[in-house]
């Protein structure tokens, strides 16, 4: 939960608690005013916001709600992120350190609330990302989630995203993000029998995992997805240019296939999800995220 001035809740009261204020539950000038003192204090950026770093700073993180309430947190390269968290129980909390970002596709709609809420109601178990990118609809353009990002779990938490693969490892110390795409298309169609705009859909080269067209991701979504890469490269000194970058700087397109290295988590840096399985479509070689990964 993010607090700020202006913020009213029970949460704010357990921190006016902990900062010795009255606890009426509204924040004001002088919570914010003793916010920032504590936090220069402690060596914390001094802004009056109590977000996830000065919850754990001040050992309150455990004791404040992470339902699915509207929360925006704003990047230092203009990245904007909205917090929608899971709910308790569907993550795992860590925190651990993260050695490794893995990008994957949803192979399904354009909005990634629904992606959240659908991971909060399975009976998978603590199967997420902590990222999830939205897209536009591939049936009618409807470009309202394009690039929305938003994290379903606090920094430092992780779920089960890998699946099978040589390093069980690399799932409790890796980054994820899912991006809202339907993947391949076969006669117009996805694999949902949604028919796909022919704007959206992308033909390759050569065909990838069996197939030549793609719903194709859209240019904000790729945008977004290098401000987040770099994001996180900088949250969590992970060296993105390792991995799946130098695979497609030596083999092209190749560099989405298989490749033992990622299987077993001996390269620490960035994969995509069909580098660690066979059995995957997600991402795909787009030449414009190609093009992206490239000028990392």
């Amino acid at each position: 939960m993010v607090l700020k001035l202006g913020s009213k809740s029970e949460d704010v009261k357990i921190l006016q608690r902990f900062l010795k204020l009255k606890d009426d539950g509204s924040f004001g000038s002088k919570t914010e005013f003793a916010v920032k003192k504590w936090q220069k204090e402690n060596k914390l950026k001094d802004d009056g916001v109590v977000g996830h770093k000065t919850w754990v700073a001040m050992g309150l993180d455990q004791l404040v709600t992470t339902d699915n309430s509207e929360r925006l947190n704003e990047s230092t390269n203009g990245l904007v992120i909205e917090q929608y968290f899971l709910p308790k129980g569907e993550y795992l909390v860590g925190p651990t350190n993260k050695e490794y970002v893995f990008l994957h596709h949803t192979a399904g709609g354009h909005n990634p609330y629904q992606v959240a809420d659908m991971w909060g109601r399975d009976t998978r178990g603590k199967i997420a990302t902590e990222f999830i990118l939205g897209g536009q609809s591939a049936a009618d353009n409807n470009t309202k989630f394009d690039g929305k990002l938003i994290q379903c779990m606090p920094n430092g938490s992780y779920g089960w995203h890998l699946g099978d693969n040589g390093s069980q490892h690399m799932h409790s110390h890796s980054v994820g993000i899912e991006v809202c795409n339907f993947g391949y298309v076969v006669n117009g169609k996805t694999y949902a029998n949604t028919i796909v705009d022919k704007s959206q859909i992308v033909t390759l080269s050569q065909p990838f995992r069996g197939y030549k067209d793609w719903h194709r991701y859209s240019d904000k979504q790729i945008e977004v997805l290098k401000q987040w890469i770099l994001f996180v490269a900088d949250r969590d000194n992970i060296d993105v240019r390792k991995g799946l970058v130098e695979e497609i700087k030596k083999n092209g397109v190749k560099g989405f296939e298989f490749n033992d290295n990622a299987y077993y988590g001996r390269v620490k840096g960035m994969w995509t999800h069909t580098n660690t399985r066979k059995d995957k479509v997600d991402m795909f070689p787009q030449q414009e995220l190609i093009d992206m990964l490239l000028s990392l």
